[in-house]
């Protein structure tokens, strides 16, 4: 089993640097980013990484600060500081305060290498010794084994391990589809699903509750969400193209997408054609995923 990471940093070309190492490296799946330390936080808590790379430096919230914040709040996995700051003091009190290792700026991709590798065989080894421990409070039966803490589950964290799955958490369009699950679930709208022109003034909202220009607003939610969702299937399309059978084609593409538009969007793929408008059934799409929120939610 590979650990799961989350990368929270200020710095898109920096993130986007980290998520390709760790990926093409095969260290393990990427639950989520995050611009800055509250929003770091809150995505911290929902997915509960295995491993958080963090910058030290960011505008709203020092990555030390954040650390301390989840660490109060119960948060227990391992720490990674990113920064191009060399004060001794400053760094010092971040090992402190709980990280591990330290990965300097500008990104050295053997550096980061090397250091995500130690991290995660630390993460493997505790692994290892806590399986040692459970069975071994088995075999005394007069010390019986602890019981697995439950992870509740809350929408964001749902839906973002789906996105995920999909490839495109890391689409501008969905964080206003999370605003959306969000609202739908908060409402139970389960017998009368809300036409999309509701769903997108929902997300306008979400993002600035005192926004007048709804409509301007709304068009622009609509535009973000058929980019991802339009992202999604072509996703869907390219793992379809490579193994047919694979368990997240067979899973999603049929689930979420019309057949023929998967079809179509294989054919462009695979002879290099250029992409018309697109063709996504945006509501189908949404629908599904609320529908799939609520059973993982209650499952």
């Amino acid at each position: 089993m590979l650990p799961s990471f989350c990368i929270v940093d200020d710095d898109a070309v920096s993130t986007r640097m980290l998520q390709n190492i760790i990926e093409d490296s095969g260290f393990g799946s990427i639950l989520g980013t995050a611009e800055g330390g509250v929003e770091g936080a809150r995505l911290i808590l929902d997915t509960n990484p295995d491993i958080v790379l963090i910058d030290l430096l960011m505008a709203d919230q020092d990555g030390i600060e954040t650390i301390i914040q989840l660490k109060g709040r119960g948060y227990q996995g391992r720490f990674v500081m990113i920064s191009q700051v060399e004060n001794k003091e400053m760094v010092g009190q971040a090992y402190r305060n709980g990280i591990e290792f330290f990965i300097r700026k500008p990104i050295n991709w053997v550096e980061v290498e090397s250091v995500v590798q130690k991290v995660s065989e630390r993460w493997k080894l505790d692994r290892y010794l806590l399986e040692i421990k459970r069975s071994l409070a088995q075999l005394d039966p007069l010390q019986p084994a602890p019981a697995p803490a439950r992870k509740e589950k809350t929408v964001r964290g749902v839906v973002r391990q789906i996105l995920t799955d999909l490839g495109i958490v890391g689409e501008i369009g969905s964080k206003d589809i999370l605003s959306i699950m969000e609202w739908l679930v908060e409402q139970n709208r389960t017998r009368d699903f809300p036409q999309l022109r509701e769903l997108y003034e929902s997300a306008v909202l979400a993002a600035n509750p005192a926004a007048r220009d709804l409509e301007k607003g709304s068009k622009a939610v609509e535009q973000r969400i058929r980019r991802t969702v339009t992202a999604a299937l072509a996703n869907m399309a390219s793992i379809g193209l490579t193994d047919y059978s694979h368990p997240k084609f067979e899973y999603y593409a049929p689930l979420y997408f019309d057949f023929q538009d998967v079809r179509l969007k294989m054919r462009e793929i695979e002879e290099d054609v250029s992409a018309g408008k697109g063709k996504v059934n945006v509501k189908k799409f949404l629908q599904v995923l609320y529908m799939e929120t609520l059973n993982k939610l209650n499952g």
